[in-house]
């Protein structure tokens, strides 16, 4: 095919994707779940690689039948959620975000020397607080750093010739800074905002003005129930949360939950009686974590021990089976992801000051967003570092190179000489990777087993676990 061909050949695709979208947005305030039969052929002209076409099939083989938890995820959210959000979610996040995205990332990174673009960015506002949670990742920031909403602005900007189109807030509190962030959300009306919130100051205004918005979906950090959230974030905590998720669902705005597990509220976070809860409040997503000790003080009791993690490993994938929440596990879900996603591989993390980190919860950088661009902040020398030696671990239930693998924190800190970005607890890389190795070597154990059950290796690699063979 001719060069003039080919480009016409792209142009009527893309014309025939933008009719099919158009469709499936009418289809949207038409009765959408009686209509699905009809949206799911129109997504596949849409859908531009094999991962979005099995997703857009396992919707067709769920529809037959009327228990699949996944179809009464979409019918609660076609039911509860307002037009407006719901057109903003399958425009902006999944069309922008993660089809058109996937579509043009090796595209992009080629045309700009970028090793890897991510699918999102993480960024704190703020690292103001009002509250003071034990063992918060971001304890030991300075509490008067802030990112100004021209850099903000600029990040956003910049990161969507990137082609991102999905930014999650984090601090500090972000809704700290809300006008800023209902005013960015206006501004960037293609993209799809998330953030985690200690979930005090979602009024009812607030409530009103994120329906109105329509692209910004926040995620409430909750730790189980009363008792246990209550038990690090402060008495009283428990039920502004609560009072502020009935506000979202009453003005029609999706949300979810950010939970934390650790050695003492595993089996609260990790029980059906919490996740039918959550799903009763009207929550649509899960994000959930694992204690990690950051910062020289840091408690290393609350970390889970190895038979803990597990618990959570069975305890979500048989959630997944029969409860109509999406949940993603952070550690235990490395399968999926082929390893940690950190490091500009598919997230990273900018702080209050600018530091550009490769995540949350690694606080060393080697370049400040103030000081350069964002095409120019993916190619540092700890990015590079970041996405050379990933996988950390060929058994990718071992993701992370601080939990499980602590030996490549270091090794990647020292050789790109990053610095510490916790002014107030500059912790070496080496005191990080000896806190944490004892911690690696109890889960390897289970975590090799668990592997090995799923993913039989025969050539048994030198890596210090099995692994799925070439």
């Amino acid at each position: 095919m001719s060069e003039k061909g080919g480009v016409l050949m792209s142009t009527l695709k893309q014309f025939a994707s933008q009719i099919a979208i158009k469709q499936i947005l009418t289809y949207i305030g038409k009765d959408p779940m009686n209509n699905l039969s009809k949206i799911i052929p129109l997504a596949k002209k849409v859908a531009k690689n094999e991962r979005d076409t099995k997703v857009l099939e396992g919707i067709e083989k769920a529809q037959r039948d009327p228990n699949n938890p996944w179809m009464k995820l979409l019918d609660n959210f076609f039911k509860n959620v307002n037009e407006n959000m719901q057109k903003k979610f399958i425009q902006n996040f999944f069309l922008n975000s993660v089809v058109f995205w996937e579509s043009r990332r090796k595209e992009l990174q080629e045309k700009y020397g970028i090793g890897s673009i991510p699918w999102t960015i993480l960024i704190d506002p703020t690292s103001r607080c009002n509250l003071k949670c034990t063992g918060c990742w971001a304890a030991e920031y300075n509490k008067t750093d802030e990112l100004d909403y021209d850099t903000i602005d600029r990040i956003i900007t910049e990161g969507k010739e990137l082609g991102i189109y999905m930014y999650i807030y984090s601090g500090g509190e972000p809704t700290v800074r809300m006008k800023d962030l209902i005013k960015l959300a206006e501004k960037h009306n293609d993209c799809f905002f998330t953030c985690f919130t200690n979930g005090t100051l979602i009024t009812e205004e607030v409530a009103k003005e994120l329906a109105r918005v329509g692209n910004f979906a926040p995620g409430f950090s909750i730790e189980g129930f009363e008792e246990a959230t209550d038990f690090r974030r402060g008495k009283g905590t428990y039920n502004k949360i609560i009072r502020g998720m009935e506000y979202l669902k009453k003005e029609g705005v999706m949300f979810g939950a950010s939970a934390c597990y650790h050695h003492y509220n595993y089996k609260d976070i990790g029980s059906e009686e919490f996740i039918d809860f959550l799903i009763e409040m009207g929550t649509y997503f899960m994000w959930l974590f694992t204690y990690i000790p950051i910062g020289k003080d840091a408690d290393v009791d609350l970390c889970c021990r190895a038979d803990e993690r597990e618990y959570m490993y069975h305890k979500i994938r048989g959630y997944r089976k029969n409860k109509s929440l999406f949940t993603m596990d952070f550690w235990n879900d490395g399968e999926y992801v082929n390893g940690c996603i950190a490091g500009g591989r598919n997230y990273f993390h900018i702080n209050a000051n600018g530091d550009v980190e490769p995540c949350a919860f690694v606080h060393y950088s080697d370049v400040n967003i103030k000081d350069v661009s964002l095409k120019e902040a993916l190619k540092s020398p700890l990015f590079k570092a970041y996405q050379e030696n990933q996988p950390f671990n060929c058994n990718h239930l071992r993701p992370c190179p601080i939990l499980d693998n602590p030996e490549m924190i270091k090794k990647m800190v020292e050789e790109t000489k990053a610095e510490s970005t916790q002014p107030l607890d500059k912790e070496p890389a080496g005191a990080l990777t000896e806190k944490c190795t004892p911690i690696a070597e109890d889960w390897a154990y289970n975590a090799d087993n668990l592997w090995e059950e799923s993913h039989p290796c025969t050539c048994k690699k030198e890596c210090g676990a099995t692994c799925t063979c070439d």
